[in-house]
């Protein structure tokens, strides 16, 4: 009896397992169910029409449930038929056999989607910036979907599960930019969206290995990881650089090579328009070039930079709607020269950029204002710290180095160019291993220079260029200078330099000045201003005049004399006079064509080397902005005599004409003799025997000269000949 039970439990169970099996290999196909689930569904779901013709009652024996497929069936989902491929419908039985049933879950796999498939579903999708992408930017690409919706107790759609592959995608973004060859799979529900193993390119950037999430609920947001590879043999797109803030700068870039790691996360609004972005990425820049449409004016060298190479470069980056953050370290060469070390971090936040340099640099180098130079066969180290926040820039810190050279400044604070405050700098160079500048600058309470050495050798060179915008504009302040040693032009040197004195608007108001040449030869400054009538009066003595004059042609030959300069100052204006007394004109390539036709005397004077004498040189001046008029030069002396008038305009454009009198101790004689003197040089009329008329006009060092060797003197001119004789 037991042998008979056990087998029958044994033929119960093995009956059981056959169902078992069949029931999830083959199923029980019916359709008594299908008005009943159709009806059920589509009462329950306003928007879901579901029409079942030929079920199968099968067993998912790893869910250990019971369910009905289908492969001849149609879903609506607000009228749009979805190309399903099996629907898959989980229901409790016994509420089947009630013909009420309670469906749990419907999977339906759909058949592989086109895009122009894809599109005919955009009429039930609200009018969104995700509808617009969907029809306006998508082009091409495969979808393989498979959905799985869960309904409740009232058969109602509790959450869904969408999970499948695109392949093949191609979209347009930032207008004609393509996204092609794109490849993922994905998975989504009612709160969030996971994309794995994306592998895409776009606009040459190969996208390896990513990943994405996308919140759905609350709001939507979106984070990806990803690997790229950018390789470029032209330049940047410039309509994608334009989408972000403060990248313009990169749209010169060309041949560009990198490997990068990034991090992307995105916040959407209602309308899925980004509102908050963050991209983070690191990895390097093999080799990159940046080209400049117009070459940059490099202000410590004379050389133009028109691009620069980096090459094996770390790279790390943080781009946010609001701020931007590159740091660079590396190599880089200017206009393929060698390659040196830098590093570069650089931050954009609110208007507000901050750039942190350090890096070699091997150009020449030219500060025409300290007479420092380096050549191309050193190296030197530049470090800076800048901000910048619209028209205001400051260097918190300025070091630069080269062998014993040291250049340092402190807090230096521009606002639209024009310096505002400095606290403090230091300055010492050498000019083959001979210190030419040591001196400090401190900028407090008041303007303090104070030192042992400066070179003023290029002063002179500075001060007769144009004149351009007052860079000092915003400084009032009280100024001390206290030098050791000055080196000036033509190899002199100026000791115990001392000035103090006032600043406004940042032109000096007030001066009181003075320095040694040594053997009682003393410079003095002075300055002194009337405030009502907005006049300064501006005074110079020098016991050697050719430092302050080194740099005018006019004054070239010049030795010897004594110098005084005056000068009534207001506002563009000004009226000036100088007077040189007791010197000599050496070696004059001028002056030697104009005595070729006047006096031999003279000529042979200026050959040997001797010079020629004057007594005096008097020189009245008028200038009115840029516009120089030269009103008289008057010179006497033994041997020749010149008087003339001109203007000088913004360009440099000289023109002079005068009167030359070879002889003038010869003139005076015979002026002097009676009735011989007032029959050949009257004194009324003023008319005399021994002039050369002249003109010189022509722009900066190409100066003509014509001559008329017969020309009867002026009375003008004979009557200032007799007054200083």
């Amino acid at each position: 009896m037991q042998k008979i039970f056990k087998l029958l439990v044994l033929v119960f169970f093995s009956f059981l397992l056959l169902i078992f099996i069949a029931l999830a290999n083959f199923g029980i196909e019916t359709n008594k169910f299908n008005n009943v689930i159709s009806k059920q569904i589509n009462q329950s779901n306003k928007n879901i029409e579901l029409e079942l013709n030929s079920i199968t009652f099968k067993l998912d024996i790893k869910q250990l449930s019971l369910f009905l497929e289908t492969d001849d069936t149609q879903v609506r989902y607000r009228g749009a038929i979805l190309p399903t491929d099996k629907i898959k419908v989980y229901v409790d039985f016994i509420s089947l056999l009630k013909s009420k049933p309670n469906i749990k879950k419907i999977d339906v796999l759909l058949n592989q989607l086109e895009v122009n498939q894809l599109k005919k579903f955009t009429s039930v999708i609200k009018p969104s910036n995700f509808k617009n992408i969907l029809v306006k930017n998508i082009t091409k690409g495969e979808l393989s979907i498979k959905i799985e919706v869960y309904f409740d107790k009232k058969n109602l759609v509790n959450n869904f599960i969408a999970k499948g592959s695109v392949s093949n995608l191609e979209a347009k973004v930032f207008k004609n930019h393509l996204i092609k060859k794109t490849n993922f799979n994905f998975f989504a529900d009612r709160t969030d969206v996971l994309i794995k193993n994306i592998d895409s390119v776009f606009n040459n950037l190969n996208l390896k290995n990513g990943d994405l999430k996308l919140n759905l609920s609350p709001n939507l947001n979106l984070v990806a990881n990803f690997d790229t590879n950018i390789k470029l043999d032209e330049e940047l797109p410039l309509s994608l650089l334009n989408k972000f803030k403060n990248l313009k700068y990169f749209e010169n870039i060309k041949n560009f090579e990198a490997e990068l790691e990034n991090n992307l996360s995105i916040k959407f609004d209602e309308t899925y328009k980004a509102k908050q972005y963050e991209l983070k990425s690191r990895g390097k820049i093999l080799n990159a070039k940046m080209f400049f449409e117009k070459p940059l004016n490099n202000f410590i060298s004379r050389e133009k930079i028109d691009f620069l190479s980096i090459i094996n470069t770390d790279i790390e980056t943080n781009f946010t709607d609001k701020n931007n953050f590159i740091s660079l370290s590396g190599e880089y060469s200017i206009e393929d020269d060698e390659y040196l070390n830098f590093d570069l971090d650089n931050s954009y936040k609110n208007d507000n950029l901050l750039l942190k340099i350090n890096s070699e640099y091997s150009k020449d180098i030219n500060i025409e204002f300290l007479n420092y130079k380096k050549n191309k066969d050193s190296i030197a180290n530049i470090s800076v710290l800048f901000e910048k926040n619209r028209d205001k820039t400051q260097i918190n810190e300025l070091e630069y180095k080269n062998e014993k050279n040291l250049i340092q400044i402190k807090d230096l604070i521009l606002k639209d160019k024009k310096l505002v405050s400095l606290n403090k700098a230091l300055v010492k160079t050498y000019n083959n291993d001979k210190l030419i500048n040591d001196f400090n600058i401190d900028f407090k309470n008041k303007f303090l220079i104070k030192g042992k050495k400066f070179d003023a050798t290029n002063l002179p060179k500075l001060f007769n260029k144009p004149n351009g915008d007052n860079n000092f504009s915003l400084i009032n302040n009280d100024i001390e200078i206290d030098i050791a040693k000055i080196l000036a032009p033509m190899s002199k040197n100026l000791v115990d330099f001392k000035l103090i004195g006032k600043i406004k608007n940042g032109k000096f108001i007030k001066i009181s000045s003075k320095g040694s040449f040594g053997n009682n030869n003393y410079l003095d400054i002075s300055m002194k201003s009337d405030e009502n009538e907005k006049i300064r009066f501006l005074e110079i003595y020098s016991d050697l005049p050719q430092p302050l004059l080194s740099e005018y042609n006019f004054f070239k030959g010049l030795s010897g004399g004594k110098l005084l300069f005056s000068s009534a100052i207001k506002d563009k204006s000004s009226i000036s006079s100088l007077n040189i007394e007791d010197f000599k004109v050496v070696n004059a390539p001028g002056m030697i064509k104009l005595l070729s036709l006047a006096d031999l005397g003279g000529l042979a004077d200026l050959a040997k080397g001797e010079g020629l004498s004057f007594d005096t040189l008097e020189i009245s001046l008028q200038k009115e902005n840029d516009f120089l008029t030269i009103k008289e030069i008057l010179a006497l002396g033994p041997s020749i005599s010149v008087l003339m008038e001109g203007y000088q305009d913004a360009s440099g454009l000289t023109s002079l004409r005068g009167t030359l009198v070879p002889a003038k101790t010869l003139n005076t004689l015979i002026s002097r003799i009676p009735v011989i003197g007032d029959i050949i040089i009257p004194k009324e009329a003023g008319e005399g025997l021994f002039g050369i008329s002249f003109k010189m006009k022509g722009p900066p060092g190409k100066i003509k000269t014509t001559i008329n060797p017969i020309k009867t003197l002026t009375p003008r001119f004979l009557q200032k000949i007799i007054k200083k004789s």
